[in-house]
């Protein structure tokens, strides 16, 4: 079933892509583990998955450590507190939901004690609700330009996550504010944002018309979880 449903995610990306004239190997599957076994993971990486993406730092730490040696890489894209940031510098190759300039400082201050650089998204909070992390619109570029200041860390683009809405084409106009916004502010600090992470089992096959690199599949694949990671 894992392997069955990784295709048919595959097949329907790259018929979003193609729809709106981009090429499928510009956006990259990030199949997220939330709450699923290591078991069906590794049938996911034997199913040709080679990227993963997991919400919460100490269930990711026990997953990365159990599957070591099996060439899995991995993302970080769950809220994350400055107290848990020394457990997430140098097991992730992204960091998707960086949602203040205080918490990549943190991130950059930990990074150059191990004499790394850790790559970061900026979480973009488009819709505004209270339960959702990241910063304003109004406040993107403020924040760029905070962090360009920061050692250690290397913007690379830009997260947001819509309201739930069953209907896909709700998730449009957000995933369009995070692409304008993407070029309104490509540069500003130096930051570099040709990431864009935005669509999950809902809705990403909109958010790569929109302009997606990044889409954050896991129910689709999966199938539904007690607490289902995208």
């Amino acid at each position: 079933m894992i392997a069955d449903n990784l295709a048919s995610v595959r097949h329907r990306m790259a018929a979003a892509a193609a729809r709106a004239g981009r090429n499928a190997s510009d956006v990259r599957l990030v199949v997220v583990t939330k709450t699923v076994p290591v078991e069906k993971i590794a049938q996911a990486r034997a199913a040709g998955a080679c990227l993963f993406g997991e919400n919460r730092v100490q269930e990711a730490v026990d997953k990365i450590d159990a599957l070591a040696g099996q060439d899995l890489a991995w993302h970080f894209i769950g809220h994350l507190q400055k107290n848990k940031v020394k457990y997430v510098i140098g097991r992730f190759g992204l960091i998707h939901s960086v949602d203040s300039a205080a918490l990549a400082g943190r991130i950059g201050a930990l990074s150059l004690e191990r004499g790394l650089e850790t790559a970061i998204l900026i979480q973009v909070n488009i819709s505004g609700e209270t339960s959702k992390s990241g910063v304003s619109p109004d406040d993107l570029e403020e924040t760029l330009l905070a962090v360009s200041g920061v050692s250690g860390v290397r913007v690379e683009g830009l997260m947001t996550i819509p309201p739930y809405d069953p209907d896909p084409e709700a998730s449009r106009p957000f995933f369009a504010r995070l692409r304008e916004l993407a070029r309104t502010f490509e540069g500003a600090g130096g930051a570099s944002l040709r990431e864009l992470s935005m669509g999950m089992s809902g809705d990403f096959e909109v958010a790569i018309e929109e302009g997606a690199t990044l889409v954050r599949v896991g129910t689709a694949i999966f199938g539904k979880r007690p607490n289902p990671g995208g």
